[in-house]
């Protein structure tokens, strides 16, 4: 079932410990997202380790972890540029989400997100969404070179001698 709230005040997110539980940390999450962003963008050669998603998804995927951390760095940095970015980010993730609503994972249907301060629940909800339906044959925080995990799972212990 659906529900639209009125205010933000109805969307029952998991709180950011909870949300972020199993995500790498900032730094290495930073790396990956630029990755992905390079692989999207044709600047770098898609890795090919694990099943391929199709374009759509790995738009999503994208989506989904750049607005998970630009909400974690403005978790850390309530400034207004962080705020803003993460605002933004999660705006495309509704938008993108909208209209693919098939790829939305949490209770809450993206068109129910009708104002500003919903935009950042709604990520938490879909991050923790995303991350519980993945494989859990992984190492919390950890993400293996050029962000294969992107396209497997979220986060992947990496090769030995790798940081």
């Amino acid at each position: 079932m659906d529900v639209t709230p009125k205010s933000h005040q109805g969307i029952d997110a998991p709180p950011p410990h909870e949300a972020y539980r199993n995500a790498p940390d900032l730094r290495r999450e930073m790396h990956h997202v630029l990755a992905l962003g390079a692989e999207r963008d044709g600047r770098q050669t898609p890795s090919v380790t694990g099943p391929l998603v199709d374009a759509t998804s790995a738009e999503r995927a994208w989506l989904l972890r750049r607005a998970a951390l630009m909400d974690r760095m403005a978790l850390e940095d309530p400034g207004p540029g962080p705020l803003a970015a993460a605002a933004e980010t999660a705006e495309q993730l509704v938008l993108h989400d909208r209209r693919h609503p098939d790829l939305a994972a949490g209770p809450l249907h993206p068109d129910a997100i009708t104002l500003t301060p919903g935009l950042r629940l709604y990520v938490r909800q879909e991050y923790a969404a995303w991350t519980a339906t993945r494989p859990s044959t992984v190492s919390p925080g950890k993400c293996a070179p050029r962000c294969r995990a992107s396209r497997a799972v979220p986060h992947e212990s990496p090769p030995a001698g790798e940081p």
